[in-house]
């Protein structure tokens, strides 16, 4: 496994260890408001929690899909680790368009924000993940900071951006919309590449194995890592998952995720 930083990490404590804490499912809950009707059919999350914390911290997450399919989901790696899982479905491309799947990802956000303190979770501790499309929403989202402001949350005060394999440049599926073929590169409003800043959240990307990962993806998340310090930011890390291609990155990443959790949960 290949690693760059912004800065040395030392990471004193271990992973939260499997703990004998019962938890509990609420599945299929409306985060949105609006009455459009596939709204009404996506836009629905599921909260996985401990029900013997208080200020817990948080992971929502976004599945993958390329913005075409996918299914909320909580992983095995996820469980039984202390944390309030939020996972989230979206509207899809093409029967909605990529401004209302941005709008659904910020709204998951902003509910998990007004809600999470019933469920022992803390919104200050908020940590936005998730795999391939999820990562591509989670960046376009943490980043441009309208779609979280529409709902009156700064996305700055997000604990941190983990997008596993996510598109830094536009998005492929947008560019097929308009004809353009998926090796030809576009950064345009849909890509997170226009919205580095010096200001943004901790963000950790994680990478498969840049021979194997889809299209290029390694090299568009190490130019996103490298714009990230270039502007200042302080606080961005690249991991690169040697051996594990796109679809098997997960795996080993979740491990990453839940380490930064116990470095950044204030």
């Amino acid at each position: 496994m290949r690693k760059i930083t912004s800065s040395i990490i030392v990471l004193l404590l271990l992973v939260p260890a499997i703990t004998l804490a019962q938890y509990k499912h609420e599945n299929d809950i409306l985060y949105t408001a609006s009455t459009d009707a596939y709204a009404q059919e996506r836009c629905k999350l599921d909260v996985y929690y401990p029900t013997d914390r208080e200020d817990a911290p948080v992971v929502v997450w976004f599945h993958g899909g390329g913005i075409e399919g996918g299914n909320k989901h909580i992983d095995s790696e996820l469980k039984n680790s202390g944390l309030v899982v939020v996972a989230a479905n979206y509207r899809l491309l093409p029967k909605a368009n990529i401004d209302d799947i941005l709008d659904d990802a910020a709204a998951a956000v902003a509910w998990t924000y007004k809600n999470i303190r019933k469920y022992g979770g803390s919104p200050r501790k908020i940590f936005v993940a998730g795999h391939s499309a999820g990562g591509y929403l989670l960046d376009m989202i943490g980043l441009d900071k309208k779609w979280l402001a529409k709902y009156g949350v700064d996305a700055d005060s997000l604990a941190a951006l983990v997008p596993f394999s996510g598109q830094c440049i536009t998005h492929y599926n947008i560019r097929k919309q308009k004809g353009i073929p998926p090796l030809q590169a576009t950064i345009d409003e849909y890509a997170p590449l226009t919205y580095v800043r010096s200001g943004a959240p901790p963000i950790i990307i994680i990478s498969g194995d840049r021979e194997l990962e889809l299209y290029g993806r390694y090299e568009e998340q190490a130019y996103f890592w490298r714009m990230l310090k270039l502007v200042g930011h302080k606080d961005v890390t690249l991991y690169e998952m040697q051996g594990y291609d796109h679809g098997a990155m997960p795996h080993p990443a979740y491990h990453i995720l839940k380490q930064h959790i116990r470095r950044l949960r204030p």
